[in-house]
């Protein structure tokens, strides 16, 4: 008996087998979020809301479109990647929709604002604009392997975007956000994806060079002298966006980037300790003197001392008490009050719905859901089969990690506020954009790693067929 080996015939067998499964999780991921939307409704006025067959039109067509772009132009994707990321913009439409239902909320805006405007329509219009650059990248980016002629140029691109926010006026205490035709737009956002582009090629050259080690002290190799210029200049520059800009979750995101990627590339745990130590001394440094942030250090170090005097950290203490009120399942869609925490309720502090009404129970989902993705993109670069790529996929999901963590523990108080955005799930036209980027640039790289190699045209009958006896 004799059996035919060809890996090019199990590639193509495999490639349509991963797309079915994304098929099916992406309807799961719309049917949930269909099916929250219409949670919300019936909590809050005891009838399925009016626009939900318009939501759930828009997310499918919106879905369905990016499937078969994938389907079509990355037949070896991963398949979880974009289902996991369907459903998180999915489950962060329906979330501030319920928040636009609040009156709390709408005077509030009406009082500081003038006027009322919606967040979820304009939020879904965002998430259209995502998933076109999204189709965009799978389009125009048919080889990852391009972006690395472009390490410097995105030096030099990444600087000038942390940059520009300093030449325009404050918003809510922090240099964050350039207003361009009444539109506000957060550089940070784009500057992670071009930030681990240039780390991935620089890494890639210099990581022979930065893995030398000169001397061992308490068993850790430190790394000559010489070498430690490039994490010097980085911490640097992540001092000097924290005191210009008073932006503490950008800082961390540059820097925490650098060091992850840093290690990843020379395996040296004393990159770490460095980072780690530099982190320390530069936030507490900073913090000892510019207001802003000294103000969330003292908020974070007792988030109710403020309500006495000041009221400076209510939306913190707000956030806590509603996580406890949440207990572990859940008040339910709908029935929380974390619109008490203000004008933030929708962007920085939108766990706290999510911890509320769904409890400790829906906070580990939508936090799983998360850690699925940043798993997938390190089983990309591990899979990935050049050192530029297996970077770049690192880069990007441990970007993806850091800024979660940075929300996420602020909100809860395990950590100072960072004024970040919940990826995809909070309001905010940039972050979602740049990381529906983030997922197709994961998504080419994740396709390239899996794709059969092509092989070797056999000279003899015997090279095309492997035998095997019973």
């Amino acid at each position: 008996m004799s059996v035919v080996t060809n890996t090019t015939t199990i590639g193509a067998i495999d490639a349509p087998s991963r797309r079915n499964t994304e098929l099916m999780m992406m309807g799961f991921a719309i049917a949930i979020s269909v099916f929250a939307y219409a949670n919300v409704g019936l909590a809050m006025d005891g009838k399925l809301p009016s626009g939900m067959f318009g939501y759930g039109a828009g997310l499918v067509l919106l879905g369905g479109v990016a499937h078969l772009v994938v389907r079509k132009f990355a037949r070896y994707a991963d398949p979880l990647l974009l289902p996991l990321a369907t459903l998180l913009n999915g489950l962060g439409l329906v979330l501030i929709w319920r928040l636009d239902q609040s009156p709390k909320l709408i005077r509030d805006a009406e009082n500081y604002y003038g006027v009322f405007t919606p967040s979820a329509p304009r939020q879904l219009m965002y998430s259209a604009v995502g998933v076109a650059l999204f189709v965009g990248v799978l389009l125009l980016l048919k080889d990852h392997r391009i972006l690395q002629r472009y390490t410097y140029i995105s030096m030099v691109a990444a600087l000038f975007l942390l940059i520009l926010p300093m030449f325009f006026p404050a918003k809510f205490g922090a240099k964050i956000w350039i207003n361009i035709a009444g539109f506000s737009i957060q550089p940070g956002e784009f500057a992670k994806i071009i930030i681990a582009i240039f780390f991935a090629g620089y890494l890639m050259v210099k990581r022979d060079a930065l893995a030398l080690a000169s001397r061992r002290f308490m068993g850790l190799y430190l790394p000559r002298g010489r070498d430690l210029g490039p994490i010097l200049v980085i911490w640097a520059l992540s001092i000097l966006i924290l005191v210009f800009e008073t932006d503490l979750g950008t800082s961390l995101l540059f820097f925490g980037l650098f060091v992850i990627m840093l290690y990843v590339a020379t395996e040296r745990t004393s990159w770490i300790v460095f980072g780690l130590l530099m982190s320390a001394v530069g936030a507490v440094g900073v913090a000892s003197f510019e207001p802003h942030v000294e103000a969330r250090v003292n908020a974070w170090k007792d988030p109710f001392k403020c309500f006495h005097t000041n009221n400076s950290c209510e939306q913190i203490g707000n956030a806590i008490m509603s996580f406890g009120s949440g207990g572990t399942l859940g008040t339910g869609w709908g029935q929380g009050h974390s619109d008490l925490i203000g004008f933030a309720a929708n962007a920085d502090f939108i766990l706290s719905t999510v911890g509320e009404e769904l409890g400790l129970a829906g906070m580990m989902a939508v936090l799983l859901v998360y850690g699925l993705i940043v798993e997938r993109g390190v089983r990309t670069a591990l899979a990935a089969r050049d050192p530029f790529g297996k970077l770049l996929a690192i880069g990007l999901s441990g970007a993806f990690a850091i800024q979660v963590f940075v929300v996420a523990g602020g909100v809860m108080g395990l950590i100072p506020l960072t004024g970040m955005t919940m990826p995809f799930l909070a309001a905010g036209g940039s972050s979602v954009i740049a990381n529906w980027a983030l997922i197709g640039i994961l998504i080419r790289i994740s396709d390239t790693a899996r794709r059969p190699a092509p092989a070797p045209a056999p000279s003899t009958d015997a090279e095309m067929t492997q035998v095997v006896r019973p």
